[in-house]
């Protein structure tokens, strides 16, 4: 039996907007396109044509998800659905989004409740 106790989740990513998908930079790895590629039955230079772009900093080159217009953060995601505001290739998802937020807490869905409470609108979204 083992003595490791799994962390208490204390966020719920149904009650966000996607801030974690409104990320300048969501980095994919060689496994993450070929993923895609398998979810939507295309090839992977295909889906790295069709979903990713370079981003070139200093650091080097870095392959990342393709951004599409949004209301709220003004650039997300281009698999996350603007209007149920969810993740559309959830379980083809890179590994990125599979580790976020690396813990038991989530530091934007706190300010969120703590925003939503004060403000007396369980809706409320923060503006940019």
């Amino acid at each position: 039996m083992s003595s490791r106790t799994i962390p208490i989740v204390r966020y719920d990513c149904s009650q966000c907007p996607g801030y974690c998908c409104s990320y300048p930079r969501i980095e994919v790895k060689a496994k993450d396109v070929a993923r895609l590629a398998k979810h939507f039955g295309i090839g992977v230079s295909e889906a790295e044509r069709r979903f990713t772009r370079i981003y070139k900093s200093d650091e080097g080159n870095e392959r990342i998800l393709k951004h599409h217009k949004d209301t709220v953060y003004g650039s997300i995601c281009r698999f996350f659905d603007r209007d149920e505001r969810r993740c559309t290739i959830y379980k083809a998802r890179p590994g990125v989004c599979r580790a976020y937020p690396d813990g038991p807490k989530c530091g934007y869905f706190d300010f969120l409740k703590f925003e939503r409470k004060h403000q007396g609108d369980a809706d409320f979204i923060p503006s940019a």
